[in-house]
């Protein structure tokens, strides 16, 4: 017979989701910084051909 399952606690689920909310966060911030470096050009861990170089070899 079926038995029902254990009610999980509010906390717990606070928890989880709050965890789940701050990956995001850190996540929405890198992507941001990066977006930040690649347009004042200051970028160099971010490999990204400018309309230059892309003149040059057609």
């Amino acid at each position: 017979m079926a038995v029902p399952k254990k009610r999980t606690s509010k906390s717990k689920t606070k928890m989880r989701k709050s965890q789940w909310k701050r990956k995001a966060r850190l996540e929405a911030q890198k992507a941001l910084s990066l977006g930040k470096s690649v347009l004042t050009q200051r970028s160099h861990s971010f490999v990204y051909p400018s309309a230059e170089e892309e003149e040059e070899e057609d």
